[in-house]
């Protein structure tokens, strides 16, 4: 497989599912251009979140067409009243009144029609900070059952690796900065799900560390192990049908003839040699490692992606370009 052959069944997915995203920054222009692409490509149906005089006048100076996609002024719609009453359930302090302003915020009223079912999937964050895509959606959405926090991935497509392409998750990238061993199970769980799901194979996640399989003593090795083990436990708790296992270096996760040395002989392992999810220990390592991979061998980096919600979200960069919109939406839904 090329990866323009992923892509393409990554897109084939999206658009079987003829699910509909909700964009609360509908006055970006990256955002309208690439809604008219998914919806002219059939990727989705896009749902624009703004003024509608003001959509059209930002549109036709772009040269862009609205035509056949939704627009919803949050300020206006009839939903905040249904939508503030459904938030009061889960937040049972906060006023009605503040409850019904914050309907009429964007990024709520869209975290609102997730969660209600009015969307399949949220995108946001092309002109707004990532906290604040993660707090609304936390109030919101919520998270996947089981899970503490949210986290981030990437996902990675080496066009040759060993000689063939190969696509792979690293987490966490982008937002969980020195985690707990529980937090870095948490992180696995959720990358191994998003892996299933975008590379369409059985996940094989390995948590990584400077050390294989206690072949060097530290605390910072000692997280890691905790990790794995707490990581194994929820994955059987949860029904979960995913191989986690670790310590591992990375060339011991990734390399078969480096796993058979360092490897001892009684010692199985379906995942040494094997791994498509990388878990790294913190976001320096996780940070340093997707960028080399992309400037180093040539590797495409989609994302950062969010994952652990309860529903699809995704956090754009804020410079990402009409194309990373587009196929973020597509790997959202896939």
């Amino acid at each position: 497989m090329s990866e323009a052959e992923f892509l393409a069944a990554i897109g084939l997915r999206a658009k079987a599912k003829k699910a509909s995203i909700v964009f609360p920054e509908g006055e970006e222009p990256r955002i309208l251009a690439a809604a008219q692409r998914l919806q002219q490509e059939g990727l989705a149906s896009p749902i624009l979140l703004g003024k509608a005089n003001e959509l059209a006048e930002i549109s036709q100076n772009q040269g862009l067409s609205l035509e056949g996609i939704k627009i919803i002024d949050p300020e206006q719609d009839d939903k905040v009243e249904s939508y503030a009453k459904s938030y009061l359930q889960h937040h049972p302090k906060t006023s009605p009144q503040a409850a019904h302003r914050q309907m009429k915020k964007a990024l709520y009223y869209g975290g609102m029609m997730l969660a209600s079912g009015d969307a399949q999937a949220m995108v946001a964050g092309a002109t707004t900070p990532t906290a604040r895509v993660i707090t609304a959606s936390m109030m919101t959405v919520g998270l996947q059952e089981g899970l503490s926090q949210p986290s981030s991935f990437f996902l990675m497509l080496f066009p040759s690796f060993q000689g063939q392409f190969k696509a792979m998750v690293y987490a966490d990238c982008a937002l969980s900065v020195e985690p707990t061993s529980q937090e870095l199970a948490d992180i696995a769980i959720a990358s191994a799900q998003s892996a299933q799901k975008l590379l369409s194979e059985k996940a094989k996640v390995a948590m990584l560390s400077f050390s294989t399989l206690s072949s060097a003593q530290h605390e910072k090795v000692t997280r890691v192990k905790e990790a794995v083990k707490l990581a194994q436990e929820k994955a059987q708790a949860l029904g979960l049908d995913i191989d986690i296992e670790g310590e591992f270096q990375a060339d011991t996760a990734l390399i078969p003839s480096v796993a058979a040395k360092k490897l001892k002989p009684d010692i199985s392992s379906k995942v040494a040699g094997e791994a498509n999810v990388l878990i790294f220990p913190d976001l320096n390592a996780g940070n340093i490692s997707y960028k080399l991979s992309q400037y180093l061998a040539n590797a495409k980096a989609l994302g950062p992606f969010l994952q652990g919600f309860a529903k699809p979200v995704s956090d754009l960069s804020r410079g990402a370009s009409v194309e990373d919109i587009v196929l973020s939406c597509a790997c959202l839904l896939a």
